[in-house]
């Protein structure tokens, strides 16, 4: 009888432990930012194409994009003068910097993950911006999760508009 009590007792410990941990697993793709982008949006983002890198003082950032946008590109867009379609989306993953302590030269390399900026061309959605919605979400990587930042999405349109005559987006795609 005993052997039984704690069988059961180890069982649902078990499936409890599981429970807990399903639970607080984090789906990133649940969030959705104060302007209303979900970065559902963006699912599949770890897999697009590069566009381009950038790096200031404070981040090196991997720009990437997604098929269509990806396409556009090829295109020429937007040195054709056409803007880019709808649908069309840009994620700048963006880490800290560290010297690398494995190259024999100086150079730096990725260290913390901090947040993926995302945006995305949906011209109903966002008219007053030339088309563009901007979002923020930071990464936490001493929890490993994501949260939407509450802010408007760092420097967003206001930013972007030294860039309208490319379509409101900064960086070109590299040549290979």
């Amino acid at each position: 009888m005993k052997r039984k009590n704690i069988l059961r007792v180890a069982t649902a410990t078990a499936v409890l432990a599981a429970l807990g941990t399903a639970v607080y697993a984090q789906d990133k793709y649940a969030l959705k930012s104060p302007s209303g982008i979900a970065f559902s949006d963006f699912r599949g983002y770890e897999d697009w194409p590069v566009v381009s890198s950038a790096r200031t003082d404070e981040v090196l950032k991997v720009i990437v994009a997604n098929p269509a946008m990806i396409k556009a590109y090829k295109a020429g867009v937007p040195g054709n003068g056409q803007p880019f379609p709808e649908d069309s989306k840009i994620v700048k993953l963006q880490w800290k910097p560290k010297k690398s302590t494995d190259a024999p030269f100086v150079v730096d390399v990725p260290d913390v993950f901090t947040q993926a900026f995302v945006i995305e061309k949906d011209s109903k959605r966002f008219p007053k911006t030339g088309g563009w919605g901007y979002a923020v979400f930071n990464f936490d990587a001493a929890t490993g999760r994501f949260v939407a930042d509450p802010a408007t999405a760092d420097c967003g349109h206001a930013c972007h508009v030294a860039v309208k005559s490319k379509d409101y987006i900064f960086h070109p795609y590299q040549t290979r």
